[in-house]
Formats: C-alpha cells, sequence, structure tokens
C-alpha cells in the first residue's frame, strides 16, 4: 500500500469509531458526566466541607482532577475493548484483516478512536466542574500530556482485552475487577501522605496513582509523587502493553493467542 493508501485506511477506521460513539452518545458520553456529576454534589458539596482542606486545598478543587482523569480512564477503556470485540465476535474484522492495511494501522485506528471518546468525555466531565468548582490550571502541558498518555495507555489495554476477549463477560471483567480498584486507591479522593507507612508503599504498586497525581500537578501544582516518576513509571507501564500489536499478528494468521 502507499503512504495516501494507508492515510486512508487509518482515517477510515478512526471516523467509523469516532461516528460509532458519536451515534450512541447517550450511552458513550451521558453516563460519566452524570456519575461524576454525583461524585461532586455528594464528596464534594456534602462530604467536603466536612473534611475541610486536603493538601492545601479546597477539598472540591482536590477531587476533580482524579474524577476527570478517572472517565478519561474508563472510557478509553472500554471504547476500545468492547468495539474491537464487537467487530471480532461478528466477524466483521475480517473484512478489514482480508485488506492490505498493516496490522500496525488497525490498531493505531482503533486506538485513536478510543482516545478521543476518553479525551472528548474528559472535556465534557471538565466544563461540568467548572459548575462545582474554581478551576485554575497550574501547567497547561503536563495536564494535556498526562490525559494524552493515560488515555492512550488504556486504549492500548482495552485493545489487548478485546484480542483475549472470548465472550462479552471477558470484556467487563477487567474494568469491574482490575481497573475500578486500582483507581479508586489511587488517591481519586485522599492523598496518600494520610495512609500508614506500609499503606504508601503499597499504594505505590498501583501505576494508576502515578496518573492521577501527575494530572492532578497540572491543575493544583501540588502532588504526592515526584512528577518525573510519574512520567517514568507510564512509558514502562505503555511498554509492557504495547505487546498487543504481536497478539494481534497472531490473531491475524486465524490463532487465539491462548491457544498453543
Amino acid at each position: 500500500m502507499t503512504s495516501q493508501q494507508i492515510w486512508i485506511a487509518y482515517l477510515t477506521i478512526v471516523r467509523k469509531e469516532v461516528s460509532r460513539f458519536l451515534r450512541i452518545w447517550q450511552q458513550t458520553l451521558l453516563p460519566p458526566v452524570i456519575t461524576t456529576s454525583l461524585y461532586f454534589v455528594i464528596f464534594g458539596n456534602l462530604i467536603g466541607p466536612r473534611i475541610g482542606q486536603m493538601n492545601g486545598h479546597n477539598y472540591m478543587d482536590f477531587i476533580v482532577p482524579g474524577l476527570i482523569l478517572m472517565s478519561v480512564i474508563s472510557s478509553s477503556y472500554a471504547n476500545v475493548s468492547s468495539s474491537f470485540f464487537s467487530a471480532k465476535f461478528q466477524r466483521s474484522i475480517e473484512e478489514i484483516q482480508v485488506t492490505p492495511t498493516p496490522n500496525s494501522i488497525i490498531l493505531l485506528g482503533y486506538v485513536t478512536g478510543g482516545m478521543v471518546r476518553g479525551m472528548l468525555v474528559g472535556t465534557v466531565v471538565t466544563v461540568v466542574a467548572l459548575f462545582f468548582s474554581r478551576l485554575v490550571v497550574h501547567s497547561a502541558l503536563v495536564m494535556i500530556s498526562v490525559i494524552m498518555l493515560t488515555s492512550l495507555l488504556f486504549a492500548l489495554g482495552g485493545f489487548l482485552n478485546g484480542i483475549f476477549a472470548r465472550k462479552f463477560d471477558d470484556v467487563s471483567i477487567v474494568p469491574n475487577f482490575i481497573l475500578t480498584p486500582l483507581t479508586y486507591l489511587g488517591g481519586v479522593f485522599y492523598s496518600i501522605k494520610l495512609l500508614p507507612d506500609f499503606w504508601q508503599n503499597v499504594s505505590h504498586i498501583n501505576p494508576v496513582l502515578y496518573m492521577i497525581n501527575a494530572f492532578r500537578f497540572g491543575f493544583l501544582g501540588t502532588s504526592d509523587i515526584s512528577l518525573s516518576t510519574s512520567y517514568i513509571v507510564r512509558p514502562e507501564k505503555r511498554r509492557d502493553v504495547v505487546s498487543d500489536h504481536a497478539s494481534f499478528s497472531t490473531f491475524g494468521s486465524g490463532q487465539h493467542p491462548d491457544d498453543d
């Protein structure tokens, strides 16, 4: 394929993915906004005043960055995992695989679609947050880079989930039993400085902790984790999941990655 044909193939996949989640916006864009708004009302307005300040900031201002990134994580992951598995289940992915389109372009197209949904949901949630908090951006570069890298990482993870899933139940296992606990224990609602030393050390195993703290630094200028450490950990995790390209190549050859 020529470079122009590859570019057209990539844009076609991205356009298909974006139009898919925009067509059902009531299911893809609205629920995260409603859920996050409830967090703002319950934890910010009702419980927040009783808690007081957290790391020198109003509690509502403290939780806003984490809630925004939480919606980005779940949306980026869910978009790619559900979309790719549906294409695999309906065997429509075979229509793409019989074309000369490289597997890397198929991967990139699906991942870009997941990133677009994640960042779009994050933008909408940020707008909603303006009704509850006075958002002040400390570093736009850090904020934008973190949200893009995070959406990329979890879109890749969603693609990997879509490859290995054998039934629809498999698509929901990782979000329910892995992503949700990691996110809630990643310092969205509290500072890890409040934890005993042992649990602080345990919390450092959680990769989501680094993402949320880096994103919080972009808004508030404060973080429980060194910013440089957060940026170092993220590429390491991304390198672990980028192997899904090899898994996809195996799937493209007609063999399931789990098969011997």
